[in-house]
C-alpha cells in the first residue's frame, strides 16, 4: 500500500567513547533514545531471509552477528586466541602505509554487504554499538542498491550496481544506539555498511516499508495478502505491551510465546485489536488464525473485519469465533467476498495470537496499484 508517513526528523547522534565497563549491568550506561521509525518492520530481519553476504574483514567477530534478533550480550571474561570475543561484527585495527605514515588514510574503511530479507523503502537505520565502548568505528556510512535476483558479492562490487547514499559519513558513539532517518524514496534490495576506518558494530536494524515485486505476486495468483514479505503491514494496534503486533505477519510458525502478539490483561469490558493494510486491494478466500505457544493467555474469541480504503465502512468477514489455545484455526470465506484494502482483527477480551494468514488474490485494480508503486520506486 502507498505510504503517507511524514518525513522522519533526524535523530540527535551520539558521539565519543563510553566509559570502560565497571561491572554490574552492562546496559546500565547504554546510550539510546526513541526513534520515530522503529515501529516499522526491520527489513534486515533474518526471519525474512536477510543475510550479511560478505565483509572485507571480520578478524575479531563474525559479520553474521549484525543481524541477530536479540540484543547484543557481553561476557567480560570471554577471550579467545585472537582477543576479546564480542557479540557483533569487529574488524582488526587498520594501520597506515609505513613508519612515516602510521595512521589509516582518510579513505580507508571496512565494509559489509547486507541482503535485505524484504526489499523496500528504508525509513530509518540503527547502527548499534552496544558494548563497543572504545573499539567502535569513528564514523559510519550506509549505501543502498536495487539489484533483484540473487546477486553474488562480486556482482554487487563489480561497479555495475548503482549505489545510493542513505547515511552519509557521520561520527557515531560507542555503546549506543545510533539512529539515522533516511529520506530516499526508492526501493532497495541490498545495503553496504561502511565503518571508518575500522572497529565494531553490534547490531544493524533497517526499518522501512516492504515493496514486493508485483511480477512474482501475479505469478502466484493466490497468496497471503497480509504477509509482511508480500507487502502487508500493521497500521495500528490497541496494545503492544508484551510483543509487537508485526510478529503476527512474519514468515513461518511461531517458535515460542513472545514470537507472537500478546497484550496485557484487561480489567475493563473492552477488547484488543490489530489493524492491517493489505499488500493490495484483494478478495480474501481463507483465513488462518494461529495461537501457537499461547496456552494460558491466548485470545478467547476473534472476529475479522474488512474495508475498502482508509475510511470505508467495516464489513464483517469472519464473525466472532471461539479460539483454542496453542492451535492453528482455518476458516473458508468463499470465492466472492468483498474487495478490501484493510482488515481489523478483534480479539476478546485480551490475550494474543501467534500468526494471521489471509489467503486471497489482488483485484485488477489492486494489481495495477502494485505495479505503479514498484515502477515509481525504481524496481529493478
Amino acid at each position: 500500500m502507498t505510504s503517507t508517513r511524514p518525513a522522519a526528523a533526524a535523530p540527535a547522534p551520539f558521539t565519543g567513547d563510553a566509559q570502560p565497563y565497571q561491572g554490574g549491568d552492562p546496559y546500565a550506561d547504554y546510550r539510546t533514545t526513541g526513534f520515530p521509525f522503529t515501529d516499522l518492520p526491520d527489513l534486515a530481519d533474518r526471519r525474512l531471509g536477510a543475510g550479511v553476504i560478505a565483509a572485507n574483514d571480520e578478524f575479531f567477530a563474525e559479520r553474521e552477528n549484525l543481524l541477530k534478533p536479540e540484543p547484543a550480550e557481553f561476557e567480560p571474561g570471554r577471550f579467545g586466541h585472537k582477543g576479546k570475543i564480542m557479540d557483533g561484527w569487529e574488524t582488526r585495527r587498520r594501520r597506515g602505509a609505513g613508519a612515516d605514515a602510521p595512521h589509516p588514510a582518510a579513505a580507508d574503511h571496512d565494509w559489509a554487504l547486507v541482503r535485505l530479507g524484504a526489499p523496500g523503502v528504508v525509513r530509518g537505520i540503527v547502527v548499534d554499538t552496544a558494548h563497543f565502548r572504545g573499539n567502535y568505528p569513528r564514523a559510519v556510512s550506509v549505501e543502498g542498491a536495487c539489484v533483484d535476483g540473487a546477486p553474488s558479492p562480486e556482482d554487487l562490487l563489480a561497479g555495475e550496481a548503482e549505489w545510493t547514499t542513505l547515511v552519509p559519513r557521520t561520527d557515531i558513539g560507542g555503546h549506543a544506539a545510533n539512529g539515522f532517518a533516511v529520506q530516499e524514496q526508492r526501493r532497495f534490495t541490498h545495503l553496504r555498511v561502511n565503518q571508518h576506518p575500522d572497529g565494531g558494530i553490534a547490531r544493524l536494524r533497517v526499518h522501512g516499508e516492504v515493496v514486493p515485486d508485483p511480477r512474482w505476486l501475479k505469478a502466484l495468483g493466490t497468496f497471503d495478502v497480509v504477509a509482511l514479505e508480500n507487502g502487508g503491514a500493521v497500521q495500528d494496534a490497541s496494545d503492544r505491551f508484551y510483543s509487537p503486533p508485526t510478529n503476527t505477519i512474519l514468515p513461518g510458525r511461531s517458535r515460542q510465546m513472545d514470537d507472537g502478539w500478546e497484550t496485557r490483561r484487561r480489567r475493563d469490558t473492552g477488547n484488543d485489536w490489530i489493524r492491517y493494510a493489505l499488500a493490495a486491494q484483494s478478495r480474501i478466500r481463507a483465513v488462518e488464525i494461529d495461537t501457537g505457544y499461547l496456552k494460558g493467555n491466548s485470545a478467547g474469541w476473534a472476529a475479522l473485519w474488512g474495508r475498502d480504503g482508509e475510511i470505508g465502512a467495516w464489513l464483517e468477514l469472519l464473525p466472532r469465533t471461539r479460539l483454542e489455545p496453542d492451535t492453528p484455526h482455518r476458516f473458508l470465506l468463499g470465492e466472492e467476498g468483498p474487495a478490501v484494502t484493510h482488515v481489523r482483527l478483534d480479539i476478546f477480551p485480551d490475550g494474543g495470537i501467534a500468526r494471521l494468514r489471509l489467503h486471497g488474490s489482488p483485484t485488477p485494480e489492486g494489481l495495477r496499484g502494485l505495479e505503479e508503486r514498484y515502477d515509481r520506486l525504481g524496481g529493478a
